[in-house]
């Protein structure tokens, strides 16, 4: 789709668009220059709620300090026991 910008530096997001992607009046939106593009990424209202989950597979801090303890324990790097 073609969109103009105006003389105010403003686009119009088609509404097909608006109502694919849930987008609504206020919907704070990051421009990203990618050097042949300009790519918009509407942000969530709640980055902790959006990140939810995200870390999956990621050691947990609890894994962490596991880890941590057999090392001092035994005297060298130990590896959580999920990754062994």
């Amino acid at each position: 789709m073609t969109v103009t910008l105006s003389t105010r530096g403003q686009l119009v997001i088609p509404s097909e668009i608006r109502r694919r992607r849930r987008l609504k009046a206020g919907t704070q939106v990051e421009c990203v220059d990618t050097g042949s593009a300009i790519i918009l990424v509407p942000l969530p209202k709640d980055p902790f709620v959006a990140a939810h989950g995200s870390l999956h597979g990621v050691l947990s801090a609890a894994d962490v300090v596991a880890a941590r303890r057999e090392e001092r324990r035994h005297g060298h790097a130990a590896r959580p026991a999920h990754a062994r």
